[in-house]
């Protein structure tokens, strides 16, 4: 069987993609592992950019999951043991807000609603891809659903699940960075609420990020060497609280609650390509980023926009050729390295407690908050991806 375009992924990222070429006109086949409905539950926090709200409503899904999203309108970055800090207000730069949070449930279900009253995108849930090979006409995709095995040939294919294992597909190499940290996730309820102000604390251990999400809750992500953050994840309730206030500090008053604690390893990635003729990748598949700054989501969400552009842009007969693939790489290759280069940069810098470091690092935060077009530039960058 053959279908126009293949998006092996439906999560976000795919469906973004699927809806994008769908209002140019371009029909698509998307592969969606799990059942229909399941990610409507998940209730872990997106950070999504000023630019990644202008994505959704070129799509028409805002309108829909504005009710469920939490505004960002500052953002406060600070170092424990220290009096530099730096804020970063949206009214500064003229933007409505300087992002949003959102479940990741919330985000799906607008997106499978959306991609359900569209004609020229067939979604296959179920449909697990085993395997993805390519010659110099078309790709394959195999899948399974419902114990039977079938293909799918286009002349595109597009990995957009980043669950998936690739070593097994010719071409591609994967370049990994192990941080030998962990990440714990979870939501807080504070005493005092948040005005919409999410705040980067840096500690000793590891970085700390508060998302507002809610009235008085926060999404929170802790991370820090795995030894660390296991002892914090085997606290009870009352003694993480305590010993997370001792961290943060009181700026939102006492931490009243704790929903349930979850780690996962923290590593940074990014998928080479020498030579996959009518494969590409993007998102989350193509590149993995340290959650400090909030990047990797939106990231993958312009490169899905980038390449709808270069499809629409191409001729049918070129769809998938080297100069297409090209072209998309080309296109994404500034905001993919700058974003990896600077979390890792935060990472490096801000999760040590070398003699000396951490008197600089207060040093730059305070002289940081004086560069209003450094400044500037940042806002952009993690806005627009510019």
């Amino acid at each position: 069987m053959h279908a126009s375009i293949i998006i092996v992924g439906g999560g976000p990222v795919g469906a973004t993609l699927a809806l994008l070429l769908a209002q140019k006109g371009v029909a698509t086949t998307v592969l969606e592992a799990r059942k229909k409905g399941t990610a409507h539950s998940e209730s872990r926090a997106l950070a999504l950019s000023f630019g990644s709200r202008r994505i959704l409503e070129k799509l028409g899904v805002w309108a829909s999951l504005a009710p469920h999203a939490t505004a960002i309108n500052t953002i406060h970055v600070s170092q424990k043991g220290s009096v530099g800090r730096s804020i970063l207000r949206a009214y500064d730069y003229k933007l409505e807000a300087l992002g949003y949070v959102v479940s990741y449930g919330a985000l799906s279900k607008v997106l499978d609603e959306a991609v359900a009253n569209t004609k020229d995108v067939n979604f296959v849930f179920e449909a697990s891809a085993e395997a993805i090979t390519y010659s110099s006409n078309n790709a394959t995709v195999t899948y399974r659903q419902h114990e039977s095995s079938q293909s799918l040939s286009s002349a595109l294919v597009v990995l957009a699940d980043g669950g998936r294992g690739l070593d097994e597909i010719a071409g591609m190499t994967k370049q990994t960075k192990e941080y030998g940290h962990d990440a714990l996730i979870s939501k807080v309820s504070a005493e005092l609420p948040h005005h919409n102000i999410a705040y980067e604390r840096f500690t000793a251990h590891g970085p700390m990020a508060l998302l507002p999400n809610g009235a008085r809750d926060f999404s929170l992500v802790w991370t820090g060497k795995k030894e660390y953050v296991a002892k914090l994840l085997n606290l009870t309730d009352e003694e993480f609280l305590a010993q997370f206030h001792a961290e943060f500090g009181d700026r939102v008053g006492r931490f009243v609650s704790v929903t349930k604690r979850m780690t996962f390893p923290l590593k940074l990635s990014q998928l080479k390509t020498t030579d996959t003729p009518h494969l590409v990748v993007i998102g989350n598949a193509a590149q993995t980023m340290h959650p400090v700054a909030g990047q990797g989501f939106n990231v993958g969400l312009r490169d899905a926009e980038s390449l709808a552009k270069c499809i629409a842009s191409c001729s049918p007969e070129l769809l998938g050729d080297e100069k297409m693939l090209a072209d998309y790489r080309a296109s994404r290759q500034t905001d993919t390295k700058n974003g990896l280069l600077f979390t890792d940069f935060l990472v490096n810098v801000f999760s040590n407690d070398i003699v000396g470091v951490s008197g600089l690092r207060s040093v730059g935060l305070g002289a940081f908050d004086l560069l209003k077009s450094f400044k500037a530039h940042l806002v952009s960058k993690m806005s627009f991806g510019k």
